[in-house]
């Protein structure tokens, strides 16, 4: 992508969301995990943001949450994602094991 394209693209509602989600997945993966929650929420509140871009923003949102051990937020994200309309079954199978992989440490905490 040339410089001006990328440039343009920032303007638009899915390049501002999708850097804000870029974002987000740079945060996370050096552990800045507050900072990852905080770029997927603006980047799910944009308006107009495109459903594919709002989905994978929730579901990395749950990764983060689930990372710091909110895991109550992070089932409602991942609940979220599951009611999403025509969600790619890789994506559906991912969060349904990642839900009930949070359910099991939830038991596996209340049994300690």
């Amino acid at each position: 992508m040339s410089l001006t394209d990328w440039l343009k693209s920032l303007f638009t509602t899915r390049g501002k969301s999708l850097s804000l989600y870029r974002s987000g997945m740079a945060k996370a993966n050096r552990r800045d995990y507050n900072g990852a929650i905080a770029d997927y929420s603006e980047a799910i509140q944009s308006p107009h943001v495109p459903p594919d871009v709002r989905a994978m923003a929730i579901y990395n949102r749950a990764l983060a949450y689930s990372a710091i051990h909110e895991d109550e937020h992070a089932a409602e994200d991942l609940a979220a994602v599951l009611a999403t309309p025509d969600l790619p079954d890789n994506i559906r199978l991912a969060a349904q094991q990642r839900r009930e992989r949070i359910r099991r440490r939830g038991e596996d905490d209340k049994d300690a």
